[in-house]
């Protein structure tokens, strides 16, 4: 009998008046069809045997009419009797149906049990406003960057000190490792990965540099650092926050006329600077809010102010900003921007990607064009008065 037959219903043995006895054939056989595509992988158990159809049963020889006749065959619903088994093999229990056999063993296969192992579940994601956002490509890409995590550490820190080297990893108050379960960790290393374009390898050499870069620069140090109120006090103010609760943080390049005493060290600039940048990071909590809004106010300022120190202190600043906070910046407004310097800022446009100048607004000068820009996204009492708003700000 062949591995997936059904079992026949019904037709009664001939009796010993046939004149020519035979040994009663065996069950003809199901036709064979190519598996499903869903069935590949299951074994016969996970199959009921086909349901016998009309017209199935063997021809017998039909033994003549005693004195009554022969009951008819119960449909095969009505009953689940044995068909008549090979003569050779004619030993057959009729209260209890006959189990499909294996042809290996020979044993009674067990009826309708599936042998297919359950899918194990994914394990379930922490989950926030943020990562609810995510896409699926964005979420594959993830969670094969997360993997890479304990190398990237080893990696960043292995010219460190063998007593030196930790064996986990903060930014931004954050833990990242793969082990620790925690949302605001996917978020922040989204940032990286979409600074990427959502390749890990990129993302893992930019979060390495990242690593390394703030080991060098000391940046938990700069924090705690005290700088002159009277150099860069006035320079910038963190105020207000716009619809969606990202913190707003104005530059005022032209409120220091003493060029020397700002750009004079660079190095102290760019400490202050990543300074005022860790302080906005600290108003994120990675759960509803990873990015802020920059409003550069150029009021004051001319071409003869932009001396070698200004420029390169701009570059540097520029360059770590851009290679160690990614994704950090939500809009960014240039506003009483200079004739010239708004023509080179259109020039400068093809040398940034469209997706952060996408994210950039030069605005001329005068309170009503100022508000207007900055409504795009801030409420009116969340704006100072001195842009229009209604706000005190500074």
């Amino acid at each position: 009998m062949s591995e997936t037959s059904g079992i026949t219903a019904g037709a009664p043995e001939p009796t010993p008046t046939v004149s020519a006895p035979a040994a009663a054939p065996a069950a003809a056989p199901v036709p064979t069809e190519a598996p499903s595509e869903g069935l590949t992988n299951m074994s016969i158990s996970d199959t009921a045997p086909p349901a016998p159809q009309p017209g199935g049963t063997p021809a017998v020889d039909t033994p003549t009419p005693t004195t009554e006749p022969t009951p008819a065959p119960k449909p095969a619903s009505e009953t689940a009797a044995p068909s008549a088994a090979p003569a050779a093999d004619a030993v057959a229990t009729p209260t209890k149906p006959i189990l499909a056999t294996t042809p290996a063993s020979g044993k009674a296969a067990p009826a309708a049990t599936s042998t297919a192992q359950p899918d194990s579940k994914e394990e379930v994601e922490p989950q926030n406003a943020l990562t609810g956002k995510f896409t699926p490509a964005e979420w594959k890409a993830l969670k094969e960057f997360r993997d890479k995590i304990p190398a990237i550490v080893t990696d960043a820190y292995s010219d460190s000190p063998a007593d030196k080297k930790p064996t986990t990893l903060d930014l931004w108050g954050v833990p990242i490792h793969p082990d620790v379960k925690d949302a605001r960790t996917s978020v922040i290393l989204m940032k990286f990965l979409r600074a990427r374009n959502l390749n890990p390898t990129s993302a893992g050499e930019m979060l390495t540099a990242t690593i390394r870069w703030r080991a060098i620069f000391k940046v938990d140090e700069a924090v705690k650092e005290e700088f002159p109120e009277k150099v860069f006090g006035s320079l910038a103010h963190i105020s207000g926050v716009d619809r969606e609760g990202r913190p707003v943080v104005y530059n005022l390049y032209g409120a220091n006329k003493d060029l020397q005493a700002v750009f004079g060290d660079v190095q102290r600039f760019l400490r202050w600077r990543v300074k005022l940048m860790e302080e906005c990071v600290t108003r994120l909590d990675f759960s509803t809010v990873d990015q802020m809004v920059q409003v550069h106010d150029y009021a004051g300022v001319s071409m003869r102010d932009r001396d070698a120190n200004s420029k390169n202190a701009a570059s540097e600043a520029t360059s770590i900003f851009q290679n160690h906070y990614p994704e950090f910046l939500s809009r960014k407004f240039f506003i009483n921007v200079p004739s010239l310097l708004s023509w080179i800022f259109w020039l400068f446009k093809s040398l940034v990607a469209a997706r952060t100048f996408a994210k950039m607004s030069v605005v001329g000068s005068g309170h009503h064009e100022i508000k207007k820009a900055l409504s795009e996204v801030i409420d009116e009492n969340q704006i100072p008065k001195r842009y229009g708003g209604l706000a005190d700000g500074f």
